[in-house]
């Protein structure tokens, strides 16, 4: 399973989570897989029985920010300027959600690569303006975050 395939399933758990409460144990069932996902493409036909390799490795890393939910929440509200969170799809909100959590606390996934999968999947899932949308979000949050904590000049003593 590709990083790509695994970030669409997580998405689609977390969308779900969003509704059942469902705990990961039992979200990650093949069951849940099989109910949750439309059939598989034969290229995809590895992903019917849960995630592997580093499809895996994006999955544990989400549920260990699973905790850190409503700090993504609060930055989802901080850069929607306008928006109500509950106004924003709960689809839309659980790609952003994974988004951020990657920009911010998985190392080994480019920024870039996490904006462009959040995009590609709100555009397949939500329409082309919650991709604009989501690249909006994603884009200010980076913005921010890149720039310098301004420093106060020091002073300089009076001259004696």
């Amino acid at each position: 399973m590709t990083r790509s395939n695994a970030r669409e399933l997580a998405v689609h758990l977390i969308y779900s989570r969003s509704f059942t409460g469902e705990e990961p144990e039992t979200a990650l069932s093949p069951g849940w897989i099989r109910r949750t996902m439309p059939p598989f493409p034969r290229k995809m036909r590895s992903m019917r029985n849960g995630p592997a390799g580093s499809g895996w490795l994006t999955w544990t890393r989400w549920w260990w920010g699973r905790p850190r939910a409503e700090e993504l929440d609060d930055v989802i509200r901080r850069y929607s300027i306008g928006w109500d969170l509950s106004r924003i799809s709960r689809l839309t909100r659980a790609i952003l959600q994974l988004a951020l959590f990657e920009c911010q606390w998985v190392e080994d996934v480019p920024v870039g690569v996490a904006v462009n999968e959040a995009v590609t999947l709100a555009k397949k899932y939500d329409g082309d303006d919650a991709g604009t949308f989501v690249n909006g979000i994603l884009r200010a949050f980076l913005r921010n975050r890149e720039q310098p904590e301004p420093v106060e000049a020091p002073q300089e003593a009076p001259a004696p």
